[in-house]
């Protein structure tokens, strides 16, 4: 069978009769938390431990023996504030985390048990290995997050580096790190069945469970076991069409049918692209992996012409810094005002992010008008491309209409990013909250029940993690609470 031939080899999936397959695309953070999740791993609330917010620590001690994943998360997340929009990943993040805004290092307030009749059959497809994107991301770039706000549940990162005998530069991780550890994660608690690496979806939908035939039917699974409860067959379900990539790079083709399916693809995908002429000349890059690769190749240093940098987020940044660091010059060009509020930099602590702080000042006082005391960079503030020549010129404006042209090595737009749901009837927009615009982690998320993740639109489709707008990992784990929660409940996988 398709399924069996193509999963089985690599993926023992447990199948009951009383429950369908879960599938979801995307192995990264959010699909890993999930993973533990729903293979039988439960939080309960550690007896005899306090913690810091008084109406919390009250509501956790009404029902000590009942686990968080069965309780009321609405009630439980009431009046919890911080930095994440979610009720629910404030949450789990202030029961693992409790007083790590304020620099604390309160122990977690959760136990985890081990219920392995509590386990909902799933499978993880993702393009690479555990960890997703992490991957792609130039291993030595440290992160904006503190190490141990990378951690997934139960098995503390900063535990695990100090395994690895080597001290945190700047109290963070590098990219390298977390991809290491998102990959011991899934081998140390037992995961690896569940995941399926070298996978590509080209097509979520959802067909009536009688129009699958018996032969699919029977292809699918050739055991006596059913996809679905004989009693109360779905009327609807998800098939998930796609291929995976064979050693000898050959395509191998799957299909699987599956009543719930969690979406947790992320948005390292697509690079948000300006739109102008000459955008996809050879010189124009759209990723930070390109100026890494320049100065590799000794194709630019400290005698080059400028690099040209679009942006003003922390990837932007980042690239600053990194030409900063090797004495690259730099003209660095972003549309916005340097006090605008909505600039990510003017919402970071100095204290905890100094080097980003750096970038901020270095915006501010550097620009093309007054020469300031950073030697190589050009802050270009309420400026944009107007296009870029086939000479390296680049022709900028200002807010005023005044172009100027500037003589490059090399550009990197750094603009964002967006998530690529190609695989989704009508690239997914019919599921975000304005229905007219693409998916946008920041400007238009999926429109999930805020308790659940499920998608408004589409009953037993689920979004997590940046999809569903929580963009750090320490917050995308409340998504993976609210999800298993959920699934739990209609699998009847709750304890009386």
């Amino acid at each position: 069978s398709t399924y069996q031939k193509h999963f089985s080899k690599n993926c023992s999936i447990p199948r009951s009769v009383n429950s369908s397959p879960l599938f979801f695309s995307g192995n990264g953070p959010s699909g890993i938390c999930l993973s533990y999740l729903l293979s039988g791993y439960t939080p309960y609330f550690k007896r005899h431990s306090l913690h810091p917010h008084p109406i919390l620590q009250r509501k956790l001690e009404e029902a000590p023996e009942v686990s968080v994943l069965d309780q009321d998360l609405e009630y439980l997340s009431e009046g919890l504030e911080g930095r994440s929009h979610s009720p629910v990943a404030l949450l789990f993040d202030t029961l693992q985390r409790p007083d790590t805004d304020f620099g604390g290092t309160a122990e977690s307030v959760l136990t985890w048990w081990h219920e392995p009749d509590r386990a909902i059959p799933h499978l993880v497809l993702g393009r690479k290995a555990p960890g997703g994107a992490w991957h792609s991301i130039e291993g030595s770039m440290v992160t904006l997050s503190k190490g141990e706000w990378m951690g997934l549940p139960d098995l503390p990162f900063k535990e695990w580096l100090k395994q690895k005998r080597r001290g945190l530069r700047n109290n963070r991780a590098t990219a390298e790190d977390i991809a290491q550890y998102y990959q011991h994660y899934v081998a140390k608690k037992g995961l690896q069945n569940n995941f399926k690496c070298g996978t590509v979806v080209t097509s979520v939908r959802k067909v009536s469970a009688e129009s699958i035939s018996n032969n699919s039917q029977k292809g699918l699974q050739e055991d006596s076991d059913s996809l679905w409860n004989s009693n109360e067959k779905s009327t609807e379900v998800f098939q998930v069409d796609g291929f995976f990539k064979t050693e000898e790079d050959d395509k191998e083709p799957f299909s699987i049918y599956a009543e719930n399916v969690v979406l947790a693809t992320g948005t390292y995908d697509n690079p948000t692209w300006l739109g102008v002429k000459g955008e996809n000349l050879s010189y124009v890059h759209h990723q930070l992996s390109a100026l890494e690769e320049a100065v590799k190749n000794n194709s630019v240093g400290i005698m080059s012409d400028p690099v040209l940098i679009v942006g003003a987020g922390l990837t932007a940044a980042d690239a600053i810094l990194f030409a900063h660091h090797c004495n690259i010059p730099v003209i660095h060009v972003f549309r916005r005002r340097v006090t605008d509020p909505g600039l990510i930099f003017n919402q970071l602590p100095k204290m905890m992010y100094p080097e980003y702080h750096k970038v901020h000042q270095m915006m501010k006082e550097q620009t093309a008008a007054c020469a300031g005391p950073y030697e190589c960079y050009i802050s270009l503030p309420e400026h944009h491309v107007l296009s870029f020549g086939k000479d390296k010129k680049c022709i900028l404006q200002d807010k005023n209409g005044c172009q100027k042209a500037y003589k490059i090595s090399m550009a990197l737009v750094l603009t964002g990013s967006n998530p690529n749901l190609s695989f989704l009837p009508n690239n997914g927009m019919d599921l975000a909250i304005d229905s007219d615009q693409p998916v946008n982690s920041k400007r238009n998320p999926i429109d999930v029940d805020p308790f659940t993740y499920e998608c408004t639109q589409e009953k037993g489709l689920y979004a997590l993690g940046p999809l569903a707008g929580d963009n750090f990992v320490r917050f995308v784990q409340g998504g993976a609470l609210a999800v298993a929660s959920s699934l739990l409940k209609k699998a009847n996988k709750n304890p009386p």
